[in-house]
């Protein structure tokens, strides 16, 4: 419920702070008070349009504040939990208004959007009066206060999973079945492919290893010519190692005649003669070495080749053809296997739908039941509302092949405000007057069902008098025993109803300016009050005592 309200600098409220509490609060008081100023500052509070021009005239800017007593059982925590606010007991919300235009939120002391303080304030406060069509404006509104009167939250809220649960399901046999069907387009395509791909048989890191042996052979082919030459040289007819062999054993045998002479050369030779036999052999080993057979060359040529061909027709590196090979094969299998799995993700669609369907069908049943019993009931308030000759309707139409998350029914208020006349939707066919009589009929109707914690009746009984206005003041004050329920009145007969009574007045303010001042009455004044509210601007001694026997009879 609202606990506190402070106000600073709206319009003509200089400074307030009001208390209220649970039951039936009624604010009173002569016309062009500030009634209505008191609640476009509730309303600033809750959401409601910001404007610069709400700003008292000389104030840089106003602010309103809104403290709510809510348990912790109550939707509006979720929702704050959900935009990372924290909870801290009392729920606070406090909007400021700048003159230039400019709004600050705050929801707990923290910075909050204005979208969010609506939310909010939808769940904390309904206000409503002659001209405010809030509650009945949306059908889904009229929907969920029908399955709040007859419980059916969780039923509804089983349907709506039903509902997901069954768009889920087509969903997946939607993009299965164009998987499929995809797969079958190509299905040529992929059998020649996947057996291409089989005989051709590519290996993860083949072509790396293909390309190293390619280049090492090619590189041997064309060492090979040098190795032969030099092979050649040093063991052919032109090898040197005979003749400096021959001339080694001439000079060894001369050696003796001249000593000295000739060992120099001797040595030299005879390393050189050494030598050139081990490049002999190295030269041979070499050979051996580098020999291969043309035919291993020529088969890893055409191998890389084929495997680079695959690579170029696919549109893949060479090292992706195994993995290409695999999905492909994985491709064939889905379309061999598609048609079966097809037929299971549409057994689960039809089990889906059916599920659905039966849900839906019993909350129609269940909403169409309720319906006649909330049409009872509100018609049973109608008759002292002097709206005797009035029928409410609550219509309901079902289609089974248009069904959505809240089942199957498109749920409205209609209303025939005189017999012979043609029933229509409450918006278009009921006046001001009989609309806010209607909306009471309707709340009292569902009591503490499917209504926010806080209710607010701005005028409700304007034009309307003696038992009519009576009729008013009991509907509120039963109201009241489920949820706060504040009123702006003129009736004399709602007023004395009140669990608190609170008078708006204009006064003069700190710097001569007019402002609007709101108190809480004794028993006294609110006698004097009441009074005044019967007589007009002269109270007589005979007001005064039909304003005691009113507070008498409402104690």
């Amino acid at each position: 419920m609202l606990s506190h309200l402070s106000i600073r600098d709206i319009v003509l409220i200089e400074r307030l702070d009001l208390g209220f509490e649970r039951g039936l609060s009624v604010l009173t008081g002569e016309t062009g008070a500030g009634k209505s100023i008191l609640l476009d500052s509730l309303s600033l509070a809750l959401g409601a349009r910001g404007d610069g021009g709400l700003v008292r005239q000389g104030a840089q800017r106003g602010q309103v504040t809104a403290v709510f007593d809510v348990p912790m059982d109550h939707p509006v925590w979720a929702l704050l939990s959900e935009n990372g606010l924290d909870d801290d007991g009392d729920l606070i919300l406090r909007r400021t208004q700048s003159a230039d235009g400019r709004t600050k939120v705050y929801i707990n002391d923290q910075p909050a959007s204005v979208s969010l303080m609506r939310q909010v304030g939808q769940l904390l406060v309904e206000i409503h009066g002659q001209h405010d069509d809030r509650a009945l404006v949306e059908p889904d509104a009229h929907r969920r206060l029908l399955d709040a009167f007859g419980g059916l939250q969780r039923d509804a809220a089983n349907v709506a999973g039903l509902f997901a649960h069954w768009r889920k399901a087509r969903k997946t046999a939607a993009e299965h079945r164009a998987r499929v069907e995809e797969a079958a387009r190509e299905a040529d395509y992929l059998r020649a492919s996947v057996e291409e791909l089989e005989q051709l048989g590519p290996v993860d890191g083949e072509e790396e290893d293909l390309a190293e042996q390619r280049a090492r052979m090619m590189k041997a082919e064309k060492i090979a010519a040098d190795i032969n030459e030099t092979n050649d040289i040093l063991s052919g007819h032109a090898s040197p190692v005979p003749v400096l062999s021959s001339l080694l054993r001439k000079l060894e045998r001369k050696s003796e005649e001249v000593p000295g002479l000739l060992d120099d050369i001797i040595a030299a030779l005879d390393a050189s003669v050494h030598q050139l036999s081990d490049a002999q052999m190295a030269t041979e080993a070499a050979i051996r070495e580098a020999e291969f057979d043309p035919r291993e060359l020529e088969d890893c040529e055409e191998r890389l080749f084929a495997l680079r061909a695959a690579s170029r027709k696919y549109s893949v590196p060479v090292s992706e053809l195994p993995a290409l090979a695999e999905r492909m094969v994985g491709a064939l299998a889905e379309l061999d296997a598609g048609e079966e799995k097809m037929a299971e993700l549409d057994a689960l669609v039809a089990e889906a739908e059916e599920a659905y369907g039966t849900a839906a069908w019993s909350l129609s049943e269940r909403r169409h039941e309720t319906a006649a019993v909330l049409a009872d009931a509100v018609m049973a308030e109608l008759p002292a509302l002097k709206l005797e000759r009035a029928k409410f309707i609550v219509n309901i139409e079902s289609d089974a092949e248009h069904g959505g998350a809240d089942g199957i029914d498109q749920v409205a208020f209609h209303v025939q405000t005189n017999p012979g006349t043609r029933p229509g939707p409450i918006l278009k066919v009921a006046s001001g007057g009989e609309l806010s009589r209607f909306l009471l009929a309707l709340k009292v109707a569902l009591a503490d069902r499917g209504s926010a914690p806080t209710l607010v009746f701005d005028e409700i009984d304007t034009g309307v008098g003696g038992a009519v206005a009576d009729a008013i003041g009991q509907r509120l004050k039963r109201l009241s025993g489920n949820v706060q329920v504040l009123s702006v009145t003129h009736a004399p007969q709602v007023a004395a109803r009140a669990t608190t009574h609170m008078l708006i007045a204009k006064g003069a303010g700190g710097d001569e300016t007019v402002t609007t001042r709101v108190s809480t009455m004794d028993n006294d004044s609110r006698k004097e009050e009441i009074a005044r509210m019967l007589a007009g601007a002269s109270v007589t001694e005979e007001a005064r005592a039909a304003a005691g026997r009113l507070l008498s009879e409402n104690p």
